[in-house]
């Protein structure tokens, strides 16, 4: 299987210390150049991770192709949903809502952050994902605590890290 991530799940997973569950569920990983430039930004949130976990999965992007955009796309998703339609992907990783709904739109199969969670426990990769979660809700990515609770009851966990 291939994927394709954009910044925001990558920064997410990597928040966790869960880059790795990406290579076990999905064989092939890659990112385009304009998200792996957005998410090593010294001053950016995990950036030496990803820097490391990304070497060898970046990948220029055709930027001949096309998909639908509405006016609040970055360059990084853009370029992210174009590697996807490229590669003929399976998965689009992202976690942004609009950014989710406009890939819908270009039938793009996508997966979150979260969702990588949920799956990896289902496959006994990981025990639970409510220690993760609660990594991630101790960083600077803003996750509901309904959204947190909704992954706690679909992983059957109704312990609160």
């Amino acid at each position: 299987m291939i994927l394709v991530g954009d910044a925001s799940a990558l920064i997410a997973l990597a928040a966790c210390n869960s880059l790795t569950l990406l290579d076990a569920l999905f064989g092939d990983v890659y990112v385009p150049e304009a998200v792996f430039q957005e998410v090593v930004i010294p001053d950016k949130p995990q950036s030496a991770r990803l820097k490391s976990y990304l070497l060898g999965k970046v990948r220029a992007v055709d930027m001949q192709r096309y998909v639908y955009l509405d006016s609040f796309a970055d360059v990084g998703e853009t370029a992210a949903m174009l590697l996807y339609k490229e590669l003929e992907a399976d998965y689009l990783l992202i976690d942004d809502k609009r950014g989710r709904k406009v890939a819908k739109i270009n039938q793009i199969r996508t997966v979150g952050s979260l969702g990588v969670l949920l799956q990896a426990k289902r496959t006994g990769l990981i025990p639970a994902v409510g220690p993760l979660l609660a990594e991630i809700a101790a960083s600077p990515i803003f996750v509901s605590p309904e959204l947190i609770a909704t992954v706690l009851d679909l992983a059957g966990e109704t312990t609160n890290y």
